[in-house]
């Protein structure tokens, strides 16, 4: 049988920013646009990928261990498997604009 008590009081909660996040300036403009974070994801997959790839060929070679060799294949994994998702949403949306009437 479950017991509630109803006359249990509610604890409040309040939001706050997480530790080490800065309030947002809207004086400042933006560090970064677009164009360069998309830049910046596609150079960060390559990386991955090479590391992915050079773990891969030492775990070949015998000089890495196997947990180490699939730890840094699967990130490289996850990373282009986001980056092909991302790439994915940018096609569509490109293909919706082009689809709009003028």
């Amino acid at each position: 049988m479950l017991n509630v008590n109803m006359n249990a009081s509610i604890p409040e909660f309040t939001l706050r920013p997480a530790e080490g996040v800065a309030e947002p300036n809207s004086a400042q403009p933006p560090q970064s646009d677009f164009a360069s974070l998309l830049g910046r994801l596609a150079s960060d997959t390559a990386v991955s990928v090479q590391q992915g790839e050079a773990a891969a060929i030492a775990g070949v070679q015998g000089s890495l261990p196997l947990q180490t060799v699939v730890e840094k294949v699967m990130a490289a994994e996850r990373t282009l498997q986001a980056a092909l998702a991302v790439r994915d949403k940018a096609v569509g949306a490109y293909q919706e604009i082009s689809r709009m009437q003028i």
